[in-house]
């Protein structure tokens, strides 16, 4: 299973320096459904977030910062309503009603876009799976010299942006970038075993009405 381009390396050097230094477990959400290793307890909070085609949906922030100045967060944002919100918003705005399906098989490319245009130098910047979970992960070190891991994944028409923002001189942030799991009801963690194409019903030829056709 392909985890990263990256060398293994990156994976290792974690028993040191401020965040290695933090007791390191694995932190579950069973709400939304995932796993991680984390170097502390996260705090939680309920945001808005404004989606590419200017939706708005509920999501949760899981957060944690030491005392170096490095920060761990993993963002949830829940499309599964989707096509009711864009359809209420397509009943009082100039809508185009397919955005509410656009808008989830964008979100992965929009929150990468967001996140590159913080500026900065971009290190690392390419698809990525995990557990055939499809993706995005970035590297970046940011104007202030501190290095950001990125990783970005839709599951279940839920984004998962899983971001570490580290101090300059502090141990590549990869464990906590490439632990995520998805979970079931259960608390079991759930691993594809192929990439299924996704499923297309194609329309009637221009000029050709489905109900005339021959067969």
């Amino acid at each position: 299973m392909r985890r990263s381009a990256w060398p293994l390396a990156v994976l290792l050097p974690l028993a040191a320096g401020p965040a290695g230094a933090q007791n390191w477990h694995q932190y579950t959400s069973q709400q939304d459904r995932f796993r991680i290793h984390t170097p502390g307890e996260f705090q939680v909070e309920e945001i808005s977030y404004a989606s590419e085609y200017r939706a708005t949906f509920p999501a949760r922030v899981y957060s944690y910062e030491d005392g170096g100045g490095n920060r761990f967060s993993v963002t949830v944002v829940d499309y599964t309503d989707s096509l009711r919100i864009h359809t209420e918003r397509a009943r009082t705005e100039a809508d185009y009603l397919l955005y509410w399906e656009v808008d989830i098989r964008a979100s992965v490319a929009y929150a990468a876009a967001n996140l590159r245009s913080r500026g900065g130098e971009i290190v690392y910047d390419a698809y990525h799976y995990i557990d055939r979970v499809e993706g995005h992960q970035l590297h970046m070190v940011n104007p202030d010299r501190t290095r950001t891991y990125a990783a970005i994944y839709l599951h279940d028409s839920h984004l998962y942006i899983v971001e570490a923002t580290i101090q300059p001189g502090t141990p590549p942030a990869g464990q906590f970038q490439q632990s995520l799991e998805f979970i079931d009801g259960n608390g079991d963690r759930i691993r594809y075993q192929n990439f299924a194409e996704a499923i297309k019903v194609r329309g009637a030829p221009s000029g050709r009405n489905l109900d005339t056709q021959a067969d």
